[in-house]
């Protein structure tokens, strides 16, 4: 009989303990939503060195690194993504140069949900080219090709410096896709 006195006092006093301890008077976390607001895009015109065959509209916020060969990166520190653009000249080898920027863009197709492509004509500046959305957590989630078909040709795509986690690089990857976009359409050969 003591034995069982000794048990349910040990039960009780575990049970009361562990009610003492749970008596935690917090409230559940209200719903929210992230918020990353991004300023409204300024373009301003940029044009590279003499020797390098274009120029294009880029936005403000974003920063420009050089490289010797007329290729760039265009740097968006706060949202941790780069555009890349290489430059090449066209040298009767329009073909392999087209054939070189598909296969870039199709390399993502294992990781992406969908590639859709958009054929972009501007016969008064000379300039011809496609845009690539690329969706899912693919590398890369824009592409693009813009040439002139005699001389020049370039390039260009977006990474990001963290895992390519579509849903959550989706408001920065729709700023960045807009930039990218004013690039090509604005891309003047000289």
């Amino acid at each position: 009989m003591k034995k069982n006195k000794s048990i349910v006092l040990l039960t009780g006093f575990f049970v009361s303990l562990a009610s003492i301890g749970c008596q935690d008077e917090s409230v559940p976390k209200p719903k929210s939503h992230l918020s990353l607001e991004y300023p409204v895009a300024k373009y301003k015109a940029y044009d590279l060195p003499s020797g390098c065959g274009y120029g294009f509209d880029m936005n403000e916020i974003s920063q420009i690194k050089t490289k010797g060969d007329c290729s760039l990166e265009i740097q968006y520190p706060k949202m941790k993504a780069t555009v890349y653009l290489n430059y090449k000249t066209v040298n009767n080898n329009i073909d392999q140069l087209l054939r070189d920027a598909q296969k870039l863009t199709y390399e993502h197709v294992i990781k992406a949900d969908d590639i859709a492509e958009q054929p972009f004509v501007n016969p008064e500046h000379k300039a011809y080219g496609m845009f690539y959305q690329v969706g899912g957590n693919a590398a890369t989630n824009a592409q693009f090709y813009v040439t002139d078909s005699t001389r020049h040709f370039l390039v260009g795509s977006v990474y990001f410096y963290a895992k390519p986690n579509y849903d959550s690089i989706l408001p920065a990857a729709a700023y960045i896709k807009n930039d990218m976009r004013k690039i090509m359409e604005s891309v003047r050969w000289k």
